[in-house]
């Protein structure tokens, strides 16, 4: 599949081969990425839903609240969807937030037509041919989210340098599903608000 370029504030899925990678450059370092995982080799979840990639038993299996090199992202079957391969960024990758959404920007007094993560996952499925009832959870690359001491959520401003990136590698057949984040109210990518491109990086094939 070679190099694509994720467009600031857009979404795009991609169907990736077991042992298939993808490298994921943040060219300002600032950019947050949410990701999705659906399994491609037609295995369902008891209610019949494709098996798609699941925070909760992300961090379950995992024990841990963050995305680091050599942790997976499970699906509801709790077995792998995809691994983390490489990490040139100082890590800790967010499971926690929600994707950005038509609810959330209303809150911010922004405007029904505002575009999110969302909505960047539905129009990304929609695009090859592919459609969920629901949104799930999302893995929050290059995106920075603490616990504070009482459990709260402490939302700092990004630290990856330019050029930052992470290597994701399927574990079974799967459609890989970003977001390059649209938010730009919160300084979520960065402190000017401002929503950036990301690169792409598909191997040819398994490695």
């Amino acid at each position: 599949m070679g190099q694509h370029i994720l467009l600031a504030s857009t979404g795009g899925a991609w169907h990736m081969a077991a042992g298939q990678t993808v490298r994921i450059v943040n060219p300002h370092g600032t950019q947050a990425v949410d990701a999705w995982a659906l399994a491609a080799d037609g295995s369902e979840t008891g209610d019949g839903t494709v098996q798609y990639s699941s925070m909760e038993h992300t961090r379950s299996v995992n024990s841990s609240i963050y995305i680091d090199t050599g942790l997976s992202v499970m699906g509801m079957d709790r077995r792998p969807l995809f691994t983390m391969v490489e990490d040139a960024t100082p890590g800790h990758h967010d499971t926690q937030l929600c994707p950005c959404n038509g609810p959330l920007y209303a809150d911010l007094g922004q405007p029904p037509a505002h575009r999110s993560c969302a909505g960047n996952f539905h129009e990304a499925l929609a695009q090859i041919g592919l459609e969920m009832p629901f949104t799930p959870a999302s893995l929050n690359l290059f995106m920075r989210v603490r616990v504070g001491p009482e459990g709260e959520i402490l939302r700092d401003l990004p630290v990856a340098a330019p050029g930052g990136h992470v290597t994701l590698k399927a574990d079974r057949a799967i459609v890989l599903v970003l977001s390059a984040c649209p938010q730009d109210v919160t300084p979520i990518n960065g402190a000017d608000c401002t929503p950036r491109d990301i690169h792409l990086e598909f191997s040819r094939g398994p490695l």
